[in-house]
């Protein structure tokens, strides 16, 4: 039978760090470096390696999805804009 209790106390982070990492990396540069350093530095807790990876992950993510909205709807303004010229 497996022993489920933390092994490592390295990588238990306490609220207050969470509360800070999320603070860094919601600032608009700054928070991006960060969660760079924290995702592929070698030397970093692997529990917030991991969290700053899944972050940058979802940044990714919304971007393409941002991208993808601004170009179906810019499209169809286009295509509204030269239907009026018809008129």
């Amino acid at each position: 039978m497996e022993d489920f209790s933390i092994q490592n106390s390295s990588n238990h982070i306490k609220p207050g760090k969470w509360a800070l990492y999320i603070f860094v990396s919601g600032l608009p540069l700054i928070g991006l470096i960060m969660l760079l350093v924290w995702g592929f530095s070698s030397d970093t807790n692997k529990t917030r390696q991991n969290w700053a990876k899944g972050m940058l992950l979802l940044y990714v993510i919304m971007i393409i999805l941002t991208i993808a909205f601004f170009s179906l709807f810019g499209l169809a303004a286009l295509g509204l804009g030269s239907m009026e010229g018809n008129y």
